[in-house]
């Protein structure tokens, strides 16, 4: 049950620098949550962050914090081959979950935990971000509108530059690459924008060390006939770039910074009615967030980014290293 104030009490399983983008500094701007315990793989670390960001309690293991019976949920924050270990143990332990993208190792384990999801009275969301800020809703509505006619074509591209190679999203063993880190966002794009999940045509990748990319490239199609293309990168010579657009038979439109629409909150969009931008809210999409899985935990509210959602995603990206001829990342 929420804490006596009405607040879902959350645990962060892991004490990662991420955490105060995507979770606390998001909960402080939040009343329906609050923050109220940190675990990580040994004391002082755990002790450490809670210190440094005013948790109350530190968890020197992750089994520890996912069995207090004063959490109402956990947000799991560990590297991603863990995510469904720790999503199971979680639900297991009656407690309701928000967990980081990608939701699994591969698509096998996400429809695993759907299945266990939907026999439990449980929350379980994946953290895809992006879909709950207002610019991507709009971008839905006016697919679906007709506006832009029939769909023709669907490009997304996402390069985040992280230079840190022993970092763990360049990691095999913690299911590691662009595809699994960058690529989540890019294959939810393109199954958002395209309005279907796509067969994978073909991939080809560019890796960092053997069987992990840290660039990737895959041609799409879509069941109603459109076609698409994702990029996606972990390093790239042309540094930082992000841009999704859609084409249609009677006009286009483009977004910068599609995974982050609070950065550039503008759509552009090109039909029959003319030419217009489209501005949004700056708040961040973290917060948006946060918003829905506070709503879906409290009062029932439907959720977006649901484990069957999920497994879709983890669908295309399985795809897309079959295709590229790299191996579907495993759990851990």
């Amino acid at each position: 049950m929420p804490d006596d104030a009405g607040r879902v009490r959350i645990g962060i399983l892991g004490a990662s620098s991420f955490a105060p983008t995507t979770i606390l500094n998001p909960a402080k701007g939040n009343s329906e949550v609050v923050i109220t315990a940190a675990a990580s793989r040994d004391v002082p670390s755990a002790e450490a962050f809670a210190a440094q960001y005013g948790i109350a309690k530190a968890y020197g293991s992750y089994e520890a914090l996912v069995e207090d019976p004063d959490l109402d949920a956990v947000y799991v924050l560990v590297p991603t081959s863990m995510h469904g270990r720790w999503t199971k143990a979680a639900l297991a332990a009656g407690k309701h979950v928000l967990c980081e993208k990608p939701f699994t190792a591969n698509a096998d384990e996400a429809r695993e935990i759907a299945d266990l999801a939907a026999e439990s009275d449980r929350v379980v969301m994946e953290a895809i971000q992006f879909r709950h800020h207002p610019l991507t809703r709009r971008v839905e509505e006016i697919i679906a509108s007709g506006e832009l006619g029939r769909l023709e074509r669907v490009d997304v591209s996402l390069c985040v530059m992280l230079p840190t190679f022993n970092a763990n999203c360049y990691n095999y063993e913690l299911a590691g690459g662009a595809m699994m880190d960058a690529g989540s966002y890019v294959a939810n794009i393109a199954r958002t924008y395209g309005g279907a999940t796509p067969e994978v045509v073909s991939a080809q990748a560019k890796l960092q060390k053997p069987k992990v990319d840290r660039y990737m490239a895959a041609e799409l199609r879509y069941p109603a006939g459109h076609t698409g293309r994702i990029r996606c990168a972990l390093w790239s010579g042309k540094m930082f770039w992000a841009t999704a657009s859609v084409v249609g038979d009677a006009g286009r439109l483009r977004v910068f910074s599609p995974a982050a629409p609070h950065l550039f909150p503008y759509l552009f969009v090109r039909s029959a009615n003319g030419r217009r931008v489209e501005r949004f809210p700056r708040r961040p999409t973290y917060a948006f967030q946060l918003d829905t899985f506070a709503g879906a935990v409290l009062r029932g509210e439907p959720v977006r980014t649901t484990p069957q959602e999920a497994a879709e995603n983890m669908s295309v990206i399985d795809a897309v290293y079959r295709a590229a001829g790299l191996p579907v990342r495993q759990p851990s």
